[in-house]
Formats: C-alpha cells, structure tokens, sequence
C-alpha cells in the first residue's frame, strides 16, 4: 500500500530539538488517512475493554497493530517515516520500530491521560526515541489531543508514571509548570505531533460526542544497546545484553 508521506521542514526540525515535540502537520495524506481510519475502527471495535489499569482508564488500544495489519506496518516502516524519525532525533543514524498503536479516547469511558514521560520503562540503552502521534480523523482540542511541557526533555530521566494513583509528573515535580505549556491544538485527520520520549506530557479527557481516534509509532536509535531491564515487550525474545535490537520484532524502516 503506497501511503503518501510528506518530508518534516527544517523549521520543524528546530523547534523539535528546542521544544521537545512538534506539529507536522498533513503530515499523511488525507485520502490515506480515510481508508486507514476505516481500518481502525474495525480493529478497535473487537478491542478488549479492560479497565484495570490507569492507562486502561486514559485510553484504549490495539497494540502493535503492524504486526497484524498490512496497511498500518506500510506506514509505520515507510521510508519516508523512518527518515523524519532520524532527522528529527540528533546524531541518529537510522531507527527502528519499538511500538504501534491504534489509540482510542471515548467519550464518557476515558478521563484524562496525567502527564508523563514514555522513555522510564524502556530497555535501551539510551534515550533517543520519539513517538509519531497521527490523527485519523479530526481532533479538536478538546477532543483530547496532545500537550507537552516544553524543554522537559532537556531535563533527563524523571521517573515512572501510570504505576499508582497520583504519581503523575506534575505531582512529582511541580517545577515542571514553570515550563511553557503548549497550547491547545486542532488537528485535521492527517496532521501529526511528534514527542521525544523523555518529553513529558498528557491530555485532556474527550469532551466530543465522537471518539477520538489515531495511530502512533514509536522510533528508537537502532545502534541502542538492550540493556536486560524487564519489559513485557522484550521479555522472552532471546535478546542479549549490550547488543543492538536485531530482532523481526524491531524492523528498521526502508530506505
């Protein structure tokens, strides 16, 4: 499937690096973007409504989508993905795929997603990682699309989130609001927002009548090292430690 990918501009290369996170916007084109979110609906429907955790309460999802759904696996190892995702990390050399996701945030199901850094969990040996965040259809606002704390991934490594009731980042470090805040942003379905995984942001609950609908994929540095940390994803897959992530289950994206 031929999924027209448009290149990110050297301007949002900058402000990525400066801000931690970006708007690329029409990022996809929007008659892909109609036929993948048909695709997502269908998948999202058979999901499994669990409500146990507190991500479970922010939002729901399909899991690794590309690894069952041809036409998300095209996007998530197009060429033109993979290469955004490398300009966009400094001093990467290429990247590979970590996660996909179909996210979904019902109104009336999900609140809130707390604020909170992605990177705390991983097994890489370093933190060059970003996660494309692409609207499958319009999300207004206060559908419940993205915030980010400008300049927090300058700030390191600042703890695990999701674990407990009231751990969020802001609870654990009000300094935090001392950041800029972005603002809140209309998405069109094709419209993107980019994040480091060490930027620390959330999102609003759903305040629409509709579901809020979208596709990620997360990209990590593919010389990153595995470092042996416990992580359901990696767990069992024979990995070895200080070794590169040769493994089907981290495809690097094609030229």
């Amino acid at each position: 499937m031929d999924i027209p990918v448009r290149q990110v501009t050297d301007d949002e290369v900058a402000f990525f690096h400066d801000h931690g996170w970006a708007r690329l916007p029409g990022l996809v084109a929007p008659e892909a973007v109609t036929a993948l979110r048909e695709r997502a609906a269908d998948h999202l429907s058979e999901r499994e409504r669990a409500r146990a955790t507190l991500v479970d309460q922010a939002f729901g999802q399909s899991r690794d989508i590309a690894e069952t759904d041809a036409a998300f696996r095209a996007l998530a190892l197009h060429g033109r993905m993979g290469g955004n995702a490398a300009r966009l990390l400094r001093g990467v050399r290429a990247v590979r795929v970590q996660v996909t996701n179909l996210l979904v945030k019902e109104p009336g199901e999900h609140g809130a997603t707390e604020f909170h850094q992605d990177f705390p969990w991983m097994p890489m040996d370093r933190s060059a990682m970003l996660t494309v965040w692409l609207a499958l259809a319009d999300v207004p606002a206060d559908m419940g699309s993205l915030r980010f704390y400008s300049g927090s991934h300058r700030h390191g490594l600042l703890g695990r989130s999701f674990t407990r009731t009231g751990d969020d980042q802001l609870t654990q470090h009000p300094w935090l609001k001392e950041l800029e805040l972005s603002p809140p942003l209309d998405l069109a379905a094709g419209d993107a927002t980019v994040h480091h995984a060490l930027t620390v942001h959330g999102a609003p609950a759903n305040h629409r009548d509709t579901p809020r609908l979208s596709f990620t994929v997360t990209y990590f540095d593919a010389d990153a090292l595995y470092t042996g940390t416990p992580y359901r994803q990696t767990d069992g897959l024979g990995l070895r430690v200080n070794e590169p992530f040769e493994h089907p289950r981290f495809p690097c994206p094609r030229p």
